[in-house]
C-alpha cells in the first residue's frame, strides 16, 4: 500500500505529460480525431446522455429564454438542497429569486425518473473588452439523464420544464400598465414601442359598484376565456375576446377594466389611436404586445373618425377650400396626425393579424354607443356588450360596504326609493358616501347622499319641466308656421284665381272689340 501512492503520482506526472506533448506536437485535425474517437470509446463505458442550455443563443445579444425558464423552473429546488445559492434581482420580477451557484448539482424526478440539473460556466482566458457579453463569460445549464430515457427527456420532461419555468415566472412578474410611444422615439438605445409602470390598481370584482348576478356572469366568462386555449384551437379562433363597456361617464368603466386585469393577472396596454399615424403602426403596436395581456382604447368615439359609417371618397372639392389657405393648412396638420382608418382597425382585432399573439383581451369603452360604426362592435369583435348604467341599490350597498362598513342602516329605505326615481352614477354615490374629516360618521355621510339625490331628484324635475315647456313652444311656433304658411297658401291660389280670371275678361273684351 506504501508504494501506491509513489506510484501513482508518478503515473499521473506521466499522463500530463503525454498530453502536453500531444497538444503542443500534434496537429490540429489529428488532436480532432483522436478527441472524437476517444470519446466515443468513454461512451460505451458512460451510459448518461448531456444537453446543454446556454444562456445566449445564436444571435448576439439574445438571452435564451429557455435559459431563464430553466433558472426559474430550479429555484425553488435549489433553495431546498443546494448548499451555495445566488441571489438575483430579475426585471419584472416581485421577488428576489435563488438559483444554485456554479458548479452546484442539484437532482429532479418526473415519472419516476432521475435526472441531474448542474449549472455551469466558462471563463475566458484572456481580459479584453467586447460589446458582446457572449463572447466573454459563457453561462450554461447541463441536464444529465440515463440515456435507457432518452426518449421520455427530450420529448416530453425538457417541455414540461420550459412551460412550469414560463408559468412560474408570469405568476411572479410585476404586472404593467403600459402605454404607446409616439413612432419617432421607437429606435435607438433601450428605446421601446410601450413605456410602462407597475401596474397597482386596487379594484377587484368585490368592490366593482353593480349587480351581484351581473358581475358574476362577467367573472365565469372570463375565467372560460382564460381556460380556453385548447377549446378556441378547436373551433378555429384566435384565442382573443372582445368587451364593449357603454354607459354615462362615472358608471365604473376603468374600474371594470382594472378588476378585469386582477382577476385574470393580465398585463394592461392602453392604446392611444391618436399617436398612431397609420394602419401599418397600429399592427406593429399591436404584434408587440404580450400575450395574457388586455388591449384597451378608451372612449374609442373619440379617439378617431371611426364613429359614423365608412368614410366615402367626395367626388369634388370646393373652390373656396382651395382658396383659403388657413382651411387647406388645418386639413393637412389633421392629415398628418393620424390616418387609421376603421378598416385598419378591424383588420388588426379581427382579421388576419389578429392571431398573432395569444390570450388577448381586446376592450373598447364609449358614452355613446349609438355613435359607434356597427362593423366595429358587432360579435366576432366585440364578443361581450357590457352596460355601465347608473347606480342601482344593489351597488349602492356595495359601496356602503366598501366606504362606510355597514350592510345595513334605517335610511336605506328612503335611499332605495330615491335611486328608483332619479339617476346618480356610482362615481357620485361614492363621492358622497366618503367621510370628508374625521368626525364625518355614518348617519352623517348617508345624510349627505340622501340630500344629494334629492337635489338630483329637483334638478332632474326642473329639467323634464324645461324640456317640456321647449317642446311645448317649438310645437306651437311649428303650429303657427304651418298655419302661416297655410294662409300665404290660400292667399297665393286666390291671387292666382283672381289672376286669371281677371285674364279671361280681358281677352273676352278685346274679343268683342275686335268683332265691332
Amino acid at each position: 500500500m506504501g508504494e501506491l501512492w509513489p506510484n501513482l503520482g508518478s503515473i499521473m506526472g506521466s499522463l500530463v505529460f503525454i498530453y502536453a506533448m500531444f497538444k503542443q506536437f500534434f496537429p490540429d485535425h489529428l488532436q480532432d480525431y483522436f478527441e472524437k474517437y476517444f470519446k466515443k470509446l468513454v461512451s460505451f463505458a458512460y451510459p448518461y446522455v448531456e444537453i446543454t442550455f446556454d444562456e445566449f443563443t445564436g444571435e448576439r445579444m439574445k438571452r435564451s429564454e429557455a435559459y431563464f425558464a430553466i433558472k426559474t423552473y430550479l429555484s425553488n429546488k435549489s433553495s431546498a438542497s443546494a448548499k451555495r445559492l445566488k441571489a438575483d434581482v430579475v426585471t419584472d420580477s416581485q421577488s428576489v429569486v435563488l438559483s444554485m451557484d456554479y458548479n452546484e448539482e442539484v437532482t429532479d424526478e418526473f415519472q419516476g425518473v432521475k435526472v441531474w440539473w448542474s449549472a455551469n460556466r466558462t471563463i475566458p482566458q484572456s481580459q479584453r473588452i467586447s460589446l458582446y457579453p457572449a463572447d466573454d463569460e459563457k453561462k450554461y445549464y447541463k441536464l444529465t439523464f440515463h440515456r435507457r430515457h432518452r426518449e421520455l427527456i427530450t420529448e416530453t420532461y425538457v417541455s414540461h420544464v420550459l412551460k412550469q419555468g414560463k408559468d412560474i415566472a408570469t405568476k411572479k412578474r410585476q404586472r404593467k400598465l403600459y402605454s404607446n410611444s409616439p413612432s419617432d422615439s421607437w429606435y435607438g438605445y433601450k428605446r421601446s414601442k410601450w413605456s410602462n409602470v407597475v401596474f397597482e390598481h386596487p379594484a377587484t370584482f368585490d368592490t366593482l359598484a353593480m349587480e351581484a348576478s351581473k358581475k358574476e356572469e362577467i367573472k365565469n366568462d372570463l375565467i372560460k376565456f382564460s381556460k380556453g386555449k385548447d377549446y378556441y384551437a378547436r373551433i378555429g379562433k384566435a384565442w382573443k375576446r372582445g368587451y364593449l363597456l357603454y354607459g354615462p361617464p362615472g358608471t365604473g368603466k376603468s374600474s371594470m377594466i382594472a378588476a378585469m386585469a386582477n382577476l385574470l393577472d393580465y398585463d394592461v396596454y392602453d392604446l392611444e389611436l391618436t399617436a398612431v399615424k397609420d394602419n401599418s403602426e397600429l399592427r406593429r403596436l399591436l404584434i408587440d404586445t404580450s400575450n395574457k395581456s388586455i388591449v384597451v382604447i378608451e372612449d374609442i368615439d373619440c379617439s378617431l373618425d371611426l364613429t359614423g359609417q365608412r368614410e366615402k371618397k367626395k367626388e369634388k372639392d370646393s373652390d373656396e377650400n382651395e382658396s383659403n389657405p388657413v382651411e387647406k393648412k388645418a386639413k393637412e396638420e389633421d392629415k398628418k396626425e393620424s390616418k387609421v382608418t376603421l378598416s385598419g382597425l378591424l383588420n388588426c382585432i379581427d382579421g388576419l393579424w389578429s392571431a398573432c399573439g395569444g390570450e388577448r383581451v381586446f376592450v373598447f369603452t364609449t358614452n355613446y354607443v349609438e355613435k359607434l360604426d356597427p362593423a366595429l362592435i358587432r360579435r366576432g369583435r366585440m364578443d361581450k356588450h357590457i352596460e355601465m348604467s347608473y347606480c342601482c341599490f344593489e351597488a349602492f350597498k356595495v359601496l356602503a360596504k366598501n366606504y362606510m362598513e355597514i350592510d345595513y342602516d334605517p335610511s336605506f329605505g328612503e335611499i332605495e326609493k330615491l335611486l328608483g326615481e332619479t339617476k346618480m352614477s356610482p362615481a357620485d354615490v361614492a363621492e358622497n358616501l366618503m367621510p370628508k374629516s374625521d368626525d364625518d360618521k355614518v348617519g352623517t355621510c348617508l345624510e349627505r347622499l340622501i340630500e344629494a339625490l334629492k337635489a338630483a331628484k329637483e334638478e332632474a324635475i326642473k329639467m323634464a319641466e324645461e324640456e317640456a315647456r321647449v317642446k311645448a313652444e317649438n310645437e306651437e311656433k311649428q303650429k303657427q308656421q304651418s298655419e302661416k304658411e297655410k294662409k300665404e297658401l290660400q292667399q297665393s291660389d286666390k291671387d292666382v284665381k283672381e289672376v286669371k280670371e281677371n285674364g279671361d275678361v280681358a281677352k273676352e273684351v278685346k274679343e268683342s272689340g275686335v268683332a265691332d
